[in-house]
Formats: C-alpha cells, sequence, structure tokens
C-alpha cells in the first residue's frame, strides 16, 4: 500500500486490471491531483490487487476465483479500513478506481454503504460474467452490483445508499459505457441517487482521461 497526503476526505484507490499499488502513482494520476494532496483536501491510500488470483485466475475454478475475491473483500474492510481510520477521522470515506478498479470500488462501496459513503468510478466494468464460464452462487450475486442492486429491498442498505454519493464517468469513446449506463438506470430504479457522466470530446478508455476525471469529481 501507498499512502498520499496527510488530512482530507480519505479514499481508497483500486487499481486497473491486475494492477499493483504503485499504478495511480506511476500513471500520473497522483500528480494530477498533487495539489490537493499538498493541501489537505485528500488522502489516498493506494492498495495492490488480486485480480491475478481471483477473477483473472484461469487456473483454478470458478468458486477459487469467487472466494479469492471475498478475501480480498475482508481483507479491505478488516486491515485496510481500521488503518485508514487510525490514520484519518474524517466521518467520510470514498473508494475509487478505473476500469476494473472502478468494479472494486462500487462493489467495496455498495457492499459497505456504512464504511465507504461515496465512490467515484471512472470507465468501470462491471461484467464479471465472462470471468466464470457460467458458473454460479450467492458469492458471485453479491459481488455483482448490476445483480445484488435489483433484488435490493433491506432498509438499512437502501437508506445509506440515499444519503452516500455515487459517481460513475465513462466516454463516448469507452468500451464501458453501456455498463455504466446499465448500471446507472438500475440504481436509478431502487430510488439511490447516482451521477453519471458521459464525457465528450472523444473520450476514451485511458489514463489522459482519467487524470482529468479525478480532477474533476474528487
Amino acid at each position: 500500500m501507498l499512502v498520499y497526503g496527510h488530512a482530507g476526505l480519505p479514499a481508497v484507490v483500486f487499481p486497473t486490471s491486475q494492477g499493483r499499488f504503485f499504478e495511480f502513482e506511476d500513471r500520473g494520476m497522483v500528480d494530477a491531483i498533487r495539489w490537493k494532496i499538498d493541501a489537505g483536501e485528500v488522502q489516498l491510500f493506494c492498495v495492490d490487487s488480486v485480480d491475478a488470483e481471483s477473477w483473472y485466475n484461469r487456473s483454478v475454478p470458478a468458486r477459487w476465483r469467487v472466494a479469492r475475491q471475498v478475501q480480498y473483500d475482508e481483507y479491505v474492510i478488516h486491515e485496510v479500513v481500521p488503518l485508514v481510520r487510525k490514520l484519518n477521522w474524517s466521518p467520510k470515506m470514498a473508494a475509487l478506481g478505473c476500469s476494473f478498479g472502478g468494479y472494486h470500488a462500487v462493489t467495496m462501496a455498495l457492499r459497505h454503504p456504512d464504511v465507504f459513503t461515496a465512490f467515484l468510478s471512472m470507465s468501470g466494468a462491471f461484467d464479471m460474467g465472462n470471468f466464470l464460464g457460467g458458473y454460479y452462487d450467492q458469492d458471485v450475486y453479491f459481488n455483482q452490483p448490476t445483480h445484488f442492486i435489483p433484488g435490493m429491498s433491506d432498509p438499512w442498505f437502501l437508506d445509506r445508499y440515499r444519503q452516500n454519493t455515487y459517481v460513475l464517468a465513462t466516454g463516448v469513446h469507452d468500451q464501458c459505457w453501456n455498463q455504466n449506463e446499465r448500471l446507472a438506470g438500475i440504481m436509478r430504479a431502487k430510488g439511490i441517487p447516482v451521477k453519471l457522466d458521459v464525457w465528450g470530446d472523444n473520450a476514451r478508455h485511458d489514463w489522459p482521461w482519467w487524470q482529468r476525471m479525478v480532477q474533476t469529481y474528487l
């Protein structure tokens, strides 16, 4: 893990597909909001991924891939979050990521709306069906927002969703545009406020656009 900043809104940053904890800095995302970090407006907690051991691990059965994702969820909630709370006393906490990191940010925030009060997904990808070859169980269901949100009726979750801040940003030439539209529609159908921004100006699924997005929304 890498931590940037000393105060402000704590944000847990998830890397892209099979990415590492240093990716956000290497790709210019930290520098893109350096002035906000230095001014104490935001503090970034950049975590590692286990995608190569979970969704992308074709060498093990689908059940193990999903189980590894469940372990990752537990790691973030029971190890990362307590560290964030130790270093930052803000009552708010955001989850953010680009591409597959957007999936993690959204899933983590919607599974734990009492912990994460916001998410920022930039060009998020939310369809996990291609990774499992048709396998499906309860853990698959609860790790896909496009599946568990339509069936959500628990007022404890819904009340918290409606108090939180959710942003889906994508672009007109982004291959994940349709997935973002679908998720936004699902959330709105449940009365969950979500801001969906589709960037014009030939916006694509790439870091230069995500640098501008993080400057705009975080």
